[in-house]
């Protein structure tokens, strides 16, 4: 079983600006989601841990082992949110490139070859990745963090920009990697973690809100979430007097959610999703 604790992690960069602010998080084998808007410090967080990012304080031990002071990149396979590829050169080759830079020299065509059938690229490992589509490029992705058999894989914003297809096809080879291993997703797609994830938690200016498994955190909603069909004009009045946590047209009518611990009037009950506890965290915390 394989372990990564936080521990009070802080990271501040040039200017003043506070990137990750005394963040504390343990996750264990399995598919953990991290859940946040843009700029909540996601990719900032995923860096650190990555190693490409010193951290202003706090500590982060990977199987007891600190990582911040002595980081062991052949444990770690990373997918950052915009993978670059090099024009012109075929999957294989390119895999080898990497495999060679991260030191795996005895059965390395084996793995790599091995690596391309699961991740279904084999039969296009003589292709030039620069002209694989969005989704094959992000399963190329994965093949590359799989290379030296990691024990944690840090994949962030991974989906963005797929058509349904592709990011089912992706999100099914994540859920069969993380049997194993630690397999972080940082992500904005509230979709993905209720898919995919056993545990997550809300990330939100840096800290962590939240954290918790996803039907546990939905269950806590139960009763409280309620949802009635207004007039746009009308919108600014109850944003004024009801806790509104979310609004979405839907069939061109305004409809808007609330939190409330007892049915405000006109108002009807709606079972709650994932994404009703994304948005009542993150306005609970508003003015933080």
């Amino acid at each position: 079983m394989n372990s990564l604790v936080i521990n009070r992690l802080g990271l501040t960069y040039k200017g003043g600006f506070e990137a990750i602010k005394d963040l504390t998080l343990e996750v264990g084998n399995g598919m953990f989601g991290l859940l946040g808007p843009n700029g909540a410090g996601k990719s900032s967080l995923m860096k650190v841990i990555a190693g490409l990012q010193k951290p202003t304080s706090g500590s982060i031990l990977f199987n007891g082992h600190d990582i911040i002071r002595d980081p062991v990149k052949k444990y770690l396979g990373f997918l950052p949110q915009d993978f670059g590829v090099y024009p012109r050169v075929s999957a294989y080759d390119l895999l080898d490139h990497i495999a060679v830079l991260k030191g795996i020299g005895s059965g390395r065509k084996t793995q790599i070859l091995n690596l391309l059938e699961k991740v279904n690229l084999t039969g296009f490992r003589n292709k030039e990745v620069h002209t694989f589509s969005g989704g094959m490029k992000q399963r190329f992705g994965v093949a590359q963090a799989l290379l030296g058999d990691p024990k944690m894989i840090i994949v962030d914003e991974p989906t963005a920009g797929l058509d349904p297809e592709e990011r089912n096809r992706f999100n099914s080879l994540l859920s069969d990697i993380s049997r194993e291993v630690i397999v972080i997703l940082s992500t904005h797609l509230v979709e993905d973690v209720r898919n995919l994830c056993s545990e997550m938690a809300v990330i939100s200016h840096g800290q962590i809100r939240r954290k918790g498994k996803p039907g546990a955190l939905i269950k806590e909603l139960e009763n409280r979430i309620w949802s009635k069909a207004i007039a746009r004009h009308e919108l600014e009045d109850y944003l004024s007097r009801y806790p509104v946590i979310s609004q979405q047209l839907i069939e061109r009518e305004l409809h808007i959610t609330v939190f409330s611990e007892e049915q405000p009037g006109g108002f009807s009950p709606i079972n709650p999703t994932l994404e009703h506890v994304y948005f009542h965290i993150l306005n609970q915390n508003t003015s933080l």
